[in-house]
Parts: C-alpha cells; sequence; structure tokens
C-alpha cells in the first residue's frame, strides 16, 4: 500500500441547519488509519446526494446523537486502499454506501476522499458501468429493493403503482420491478414522463391533473395493485385510506415516510395525524382494510450482491441527474433540494474521474 496522506479534503456537518449553513469544506481532516477486523480502506471517486443527508442536517438538532462532526453523506463509487484481510484487493473498484446509523457510529461519511467501512458494505463495480454513474446505486436501489422484494414479495405477473416514479427511489424502484417481471404503473408530473417511461414503466398518471387517490378510484386497474410504494414519503395519507377503491384485498400499501418537511408545529401535527390515520388506527374503529407499512432501509449484503448483478445484467441503469465538481457541492444540494432531479446528483471527489 502506497503511503497515505495524514489529512484530507471533506464536506464536514459541523451544525444544523441548511447545507449551506452546516457544511464547511475543511482541508485539515484526518484520514482513517486503523481499520477494525472487517473494514477496508477506500479512496473515493464520487459520491451521491440523497435528501436524507440535508434533511438530517436540517432537522436533527445539535445535541442530539449526531456524529458532528463529520463528513457529509452515504453513497460512493471508489478504489479499495487496504482490503485489510477482506475478500478486497488494494485496487478494486468498488461501490456501496455507509448507513447513516454507521456513519454517525464511526464519523465516516461518503463526501471525503478517503473513507473508512465495512467490507460487507461494498460490492465490486460491473465494468459496465462508470464510477459517476455507479456513485448513486446503493442507498436508493436498496430502498427499492427492501419496499417490493423484502417487505411486498413482488410476484412476476402482478401489477405494482410506484408513488414518485421520477425520484431516484422511484426510478430504481420501476427497474426493479420490471426485472422481476410485473407491470409497472408510475406516477410523476406530465414534464417526467418520458424519463419515467424510459425507466421502464407501463402506464403513466400525471398526479398534478387530479388527486391521484381521486383519479385511482374513478380508474382502478384491473386487477388491482398488488403493492402500492410510495417514494416520495408522501404526509397526505389519502392514497391509503381510499386504497380499498384500487389496491387488492391482499395487497399492501409500502411506504418511505412520511417525513416532516421540517419540525414545525404544522409539519409534526400533519406526520401525528397521518401516522395515526394510516397506520394505529384499527379497522374496528374505521381504518383502512389495507395492510400499511412504514420502512427505512436496512442495508443487507445478499440484497446488494443481488443489486450489483441485475446492474451487471443491464436489468438496472443507473440514471445519473448532474455531477458536480467537489468545490461545488453546495450548488449541488441546491439542485437536490429543489425537487426537480431526475436521477441521482454525483459530487466528483476524485476530479480525474470519469
Amino acid at each position: 500500500m502506497s503511503v497515505l496522506p495524514e489529512t484530507q479534503r471533506a464536506w464536514i456537518v459541523e451544525r444544523r441547519g441548511l447545507p449551506s449553513k452546516a457544511l464547511r469544506l475543511r482541508s485539515d481532516w484526518e484520514v482513517p488509519s486503523k481499520l477494525k477486523e472487517g473494514q477496508v480502506l477506500v479512496k473515493v471517486q464520487a459520491a451521491a446526494l440523497n435528501p436524507v443527508g440535508y434533511k438530517l442536517m436540517k432537522i436533527l438538532p445539535n445535541f442530539a446523537h449526531s456524529g458532528r462532526p463529520l463528513p457529509a453523506e452515504q453513497d460512493l463509487a471508489g478504489v479499495i486502499v487496504d482490503g485489510n484481510g477482506t475478500h478486497f484487493s488494494a485496487g478494486d473498484q468498488v461501490f456501496g454506501f455507509i448507513p447513516v446509523e454507521l456513519s454517525q457510529a464511526t464519523r465516516q461519511g461518503s463526501l471525503a476522499q478517503y473513507v473508512r467501512m465495512p467490507a460487507d458494505h461494498l460490492v465490486l463495480r460491473p465494468p459496465s458501468v462508470s464510477p459517476i454513474e455507479a456513485a448513486g446505486i446503493t442507498l436508493v436501489s436498496e430502498t427499492a429493493y427492501e419496499g417490493l422484494i423484502d417487505i411486498g414479495k413482488i410476484e412476476a405477473g402482478q401489477t405494482v403503482l410506484i408513488n414518485g416514479g421520477s425520484s431516484a427511489v422511484g426510478a430504481y424502484a420501476i427497474q426493479i420491478a420490471k426485472a422481476k417481471g410485473a407491470k409497472v404503473v408510475a406516477t410523476a408530473s406530465a414534464k417526467n414522463e418520458t424519463f419515467v417511461r424510459k425507466m421502464g414503466a407501463d402506464e403513466f398518471i400525471d398526479y398534478t391533473k387530479t388527486p391521484l387517490h381521486e383519479y385511482l378510484a374513478a380508474n382502478p386497474p384491473s386487477p388491482k395493485f398488488h403493492i402500492i410504494l410510495d417514494a416520495v414519503a408522501l404526509i397526505d395519507p389519502s392514497l391509503y385510506t381510499y386504497s380499498p377503491a384500487y389496491l387488492a384485498p391482499n395487497g399492501i400499501f409500502i411506504t418511505t415516510g412520511p417525513m416532516p418537511k421540517d419540525t414545525s408545529g404544522s409539519e409534526l401535527w400533519k406526520t401525528v395525524k397521518t401516522v395515526f390515520a394510516a397506520y394505529l388506527r384499527p379497522t374496528w374503529l374505521g381504518g383502512t382494510k389495507r395492510k400499511y407499512k412504514i420502512f427505512m432501509v436496512k442495508h443487507r449484503k445478499s440484497r446488494l450482491d443481488d443489486i450489483q448483478k441485475m446492474v451487471s445484467d443491464g436489468l438496472i441503469v443507473p440514471p445519473v441527474d448532474s455531477v458536480y465538481e467537489f468545490d461545488d457541492a453546495l450548488k449541488a444540494y441546491d439542485r437536490q433540494m429543489s425537487a426537480r432531479a431526475t436521477g441521482k446528483i454525483i459530487i466528483k471527489v476524485d476530479p480525474n474521474v470519469s
């Protein structure tokens, strides 16, 4: 292994707030030098932004167990520097992610030149995808996979609804559902129809024309959906509470939310009402007679291995919205917070990567 620098450049989350307030670019952040059993050292080529990144900066109080200060973000593609006796060797090209709870515990993040992380959170990068493309695969694809396959038990021939098909999770959910042989109906605004269909959606619904639950109740599929995957963390429970009109009796409504936009009283109250209406209210009190599941992705090595195979086989094509230089990370966050991205927003940590 070549001699490592003692310090590195990294975007460090130092306080609560929007990225412009919470982040600082530092050049004196220590390069990890001690690896525990099962850990590897990765030289980061590219990192991807995720909504959870800026939302935690904005919402999580400074006094909470946040791990601050620590490098931002979770997703990455890079090169193994030290395999540390694992199945990886120096020079291996990899991609993977550091889950939020692990990032907070180890003070590691992907917006840094070097990162220490468990080997089982990485897989070899197929030569068919570039580091830029691979950087944004893991978190959103594992989220979509867990929702559709591990929770939803998707089967070939079923029909699924992906709410938010132009979101990063939605784009991967469409591709994973198609890879498993399902028919996919996806929602997005009209301007993103071409993107959603390119991801593989069989049918498209413009949710901006009519409230989605009203449209589906008036135009239910036949047969009804087996799975509804809400990829945008809806704060409004209507899509679920009206779902008996379009979700099969043995179907399931799966969501990554509800997620409040901020910590204001109104947003928190909306969240409480949604959780009660959709999750806690029993059917004998008028609750909806359909299964409902809120989940947060939990990494599983076997899942990432399957995703890697789907990428290698061309069943998943990583969509990239835009690419930013490392020094322009705050501009990348502006793009992320605009909610207009289709595909992943990537930051080049290594300026020479392509």
